[in-house]
């Protein structure tokens, strides 16, 4: 069983891919499945309800957030240590393409063998009272 402070990644953070109207398919999502959320349609995690940790599905008009990515699509992973994972990545020779703190998590990206974008996601867990 894997040490769980190691740097690892935690579960799926969403699947990003790219739709003719964004909106609509948002909508489609809102009203056919009941799914919306700030960022797009939102799977919360009933199982940890004290930290509020979500999935995504989003959807993007063209190619800009996924490239250099090929096909059209990125998977988010979630990490619990982004700095770590970075690290133990870079020591394997893995090229990390950039990285970002956006204040409601941290943010690195990746290719993997066939130029599918990855972007590392850690949430800054808000506890919920």
């Amino acid at each position: 069983m894997a040490d769980q402070a190691s740097p690892r990644i935690t579960g799926l953070g969403g699947v990003f891919y790219v739709v003719a109207d964004p909106e609509a398919t948002r909508q489609w999502y809102r009203e056919t499945l009941g799914i919306d959320g700030d960022y797009g349609p939102q799977l919360e995690w009933a199982d940890e309800p004290k930290t509020n940790p979500y999935s995504l599905i989003s959807h993007f008009a063209d190619n800009e957030y996924v490239k250099p990515g090929k096909g059209g699509f990125m998977i988010n992973l979630r990490v619990n240590d982004l700095d770590g994972f970075v690290d133990m990545l870079k020591a394997k020779g893995v090229d990390v393409l950039d990285s970002a703190d956006e204040g409601y998590g941290k943010f690195a990206w990746i290719l993997d063998p066939d130029g599918v974008k990855i972007e590392l996601w850690e949430q800054v867990i808000d506890e919920l009272p």
